[in-house]
């Protein structure tokens, strides 16, 4: 018996979120269906660094799970290639030691949400961009906003009301907005751990500032406030990425 590491890659568009749920269609669901059928039918269970919600997609989720397959690591991703669905690709595999956990051991995530703001939409694009319709967008006030968000801080204010968690302390090590091409940026933010949300809720708030529905200044109200109430819209789930997940050294 062997742990094994595996980066994956989905497609959230057609999934009902990460977590196994009764009738819906997730992707541990479908990695452990996968799995189960590539052990020929013996139950495998699949952890992952985190839940991602519906619609949300990943580039570099990281997974671990036990094998008795004397399959070796680059092999795997054909391997599991012929039991999952098109919309889940295992990028890499690799043996770890049986300790290892894919969502303990997390020292830090990196998430990336795409925007475009326009008068015209890229039909293409439209399950991977959250696009609004807007002539201007100042990115110099969402920049500035962004800015009184880094570093220790309580997030209960971008936090889903609904969450169980208790502590809603994290650091965000880096929030910035890049700029891609005219019209087109992304979120980037790396931080220890993230509340329920959190990304989705700093994004709303920032591209309300961005379209001078706030001011920029009011990003530390907010974060001050710790009143969820106070916050923007949560932005919708399809342009945000689960970027990659850092293990340290």
């Amino acid at each position: 018996m062997a742990r094994w590491k595996a980066t994956i890659a989905y497609d959230g568009t057609n999934f009902s979120g990460w977590q196994v749920q009764p009738e819906k269609r997730t992707v541990q669901g479908e990695l452990e269906k996968g799995l189960t059928r590539l052990h020929k039918g013996k139950k495998i269970s699949v952890f992952g660094s985190g839940r991602t919600d519906a619609q949300v997609h990943a580039r570099g989720q990281v997974v671990h799970f036990d094998s008795t397959l004397a399959i070796a690591p680059e092999r795997w991703p054909y391997a599991l290639a012929g039991v999952l669905p098109p919309d889940i690709q295992v990028r890499d595999a690799k043996v770890v030691s049986e300790d290892f956990h894919a969502r303990f051991d997390a020292v830090a995530k990196e998430y990336r949400y795409f925007l475009h703001v326009g008068s015209e939409r890229d039909v293409f694009q439209r399950q991977y961009v959250y696009h609004v319709y807007a002539k201007e967008f100042d990115t110099g006030a969402v920049k500035r906003a962004l800015q009184h968000l880094e570093g220790e801080h309580d997030f209960s204010s971008f936090c889903a009301s609904n969450t169980y968690v208790q502590n809603k302390v994290r650091l965000l090590e880096q929030v910035t907005l890049v700029r891609m091409r005219e019209g087109a940026w992304y979120f980037h933010f790396r931080g220890e751990g993230f509340l329920y949300n959190m990304v989705r809720i700093i994004v709303g708030t920032a591209i309300e500032i961005g379209l001078h529905r706030r001011p920029s200044n009011d990003m530390a109200r907010i974060l001050h406030s710790k009143d969820r109430r106070e916050a923007g819209v949560t932005a919708p789930g399809h342009g945000l990425f689960l970027w990659s997940v850092d293990y340290g050294p």
